[in-house]
């Protein structure tokens, strides 16, 4: 293990132990990326998975949003497809169109091509970024890492890219359970390991990213992606017990009372739910994080101030991470963004009676 320097800002910790805080801590899920221009100048020579695979350059965009806002969290710049080429998968990022396999998944057979890797091996240069952030943040706050869940890893390596209904993998669920399974174990074992390793590289907190739940009935994801997200959840925690762990299964909803006894931390939440009723479904059991709705950064900064203030008085002082409903879009302003983080820092909780 290596050593680090101390932590100054552990917010983030305290939350998401449900502990007592001075103020609510705020990150925001794609804090590093395309809405900033130091992000678009760096880029403008290289390719998205060269800087993913590139320790020095992954270490510079993480830290890029942190010399900007005042935020309590880094989280490393990486992809949840990382995993899906450590298995064999090639994967491409296309400009204006996103993640592109060109050779996906298309029969049980194709399975065949996976190959279970050797995680800290394969995915070193992760491992090496995370490290290097670490010491490079010299303990200001906390470093988050993360992975994709099975479910939505598996969306994507069988329907071969993004899709409003990842129609070819769902159907992968009716046609062939017993083939579905076999894949989300293979992946669950991974990310069981994967995440274990980042942390063990420097990671404080990590998030499971469970980003195309929404596209499951309640039924379809209680039989394929709950039981995988639980196997992580309790894995991770009885190997490194001491590193909080959030889950953000987005459209979910159904089973939120569910993902608060599977093995997490925290609960993220979309923007699609309302904080006091999430509050209930969840019974106090996990701490929740989110959920402003990211479109409301395209308002005028007093009506993200007025959108995050009444955020927070609904989530409540203890046991929040503010945060979107779902990751920071390109055309962001950063001088929004900015609202935003000063908002939630600027929130004086209204007495109670």
């Amino acid at each position: 293990m290596t050593d680090f320097p101390p932590l100054q800002n552990d917010l983030l910790l305290r939350a998401a132990r449900r502990e007592p805080v001075e103020r609510t801590p705020v990150w925001i899920m794609r804090q590093a990326g395309r809405y900033l221009p130091e992000y678009r100048a760096l880029r403008a020579d290289e390719a998205f998975f060269d800087v993913v695979r590139t320790p020095e350059l992954a270490t510079e965009v993480t830290l890029q949003p942190l010399r900007r806002f005042p935020l309590d969290a880094a989280i490393i710049f990486s992809d949840i497809l990382v995993v899906p080429q450590a298995l064999g998968l090639r994967v491409e990022m296309i400009p204006g169109r996103g993640p592109y396999f060109p050779d996906p998944l298309r029969t049980v057979e194709d399975l065949r091509r996976l190959r279970r890797p050797d995680v800290r091996e394969a995915l070193r240069y992760m491992l090496e970024a995370i490290t290097m952030t670490r010491k490079a943040l010299a303990g200001r706050v906390p470093l988050i890492g993360f992975c994709g869940a099975p479910w939505t890893l598996m969306a994507y390596m069988v329907e071969g890219g993004g899709s409003k209904t990842f129609a070819r993998a769902k159907g992968w669920l009716y046609r062939q359970p017993e083939a579905s399974h076999r894949l989300l174990s293979l992946l669950t074992d991974v990310l069981v390991e994967f995440l274990i390793a980042q942390i063990d590289a420097g990671a404080q907190v990590v998030q499971v990213f469970d980003s195309w739940a929404g596209v499951l009935s309640p039924d379809l994801f209680r039989t394929f992606a709950l039981p995988y997200l639980r196997r992580i959840g309790e894995e991770v925690g009885k190997a490194r017990p001491e590193v909080p762990r959030i889950v953000f299964a987005r459209g979910a909803h159904a089973s939120l009372a569910e993902l608060a006894e599977a093995g997490y931390d925290v609960v993220g939440l979309d923007w699609t739910i309302d904080p006091r009723q999430a509050r209930e479904l969840t019974g106090g059991r996990v701490a929740l994080q989110g959920n402003l709705d990211p479109c409301a950064l395209y308002a005028e900064p007093e009506t993200i101030r007025r959108l995050t203030h009444r955020m927070l008085e609904a989530f409540g002082p203890r046991g929040h991470i503010a945060n979107l409903g779902h990751g920071l879009h390109p055309d962001h302003n950063p001088d929004h963004v900015r609202a935003f983080v000063e908002a939630v820092h600027d929130y004086v909780p209204v007495a109670s009676e």
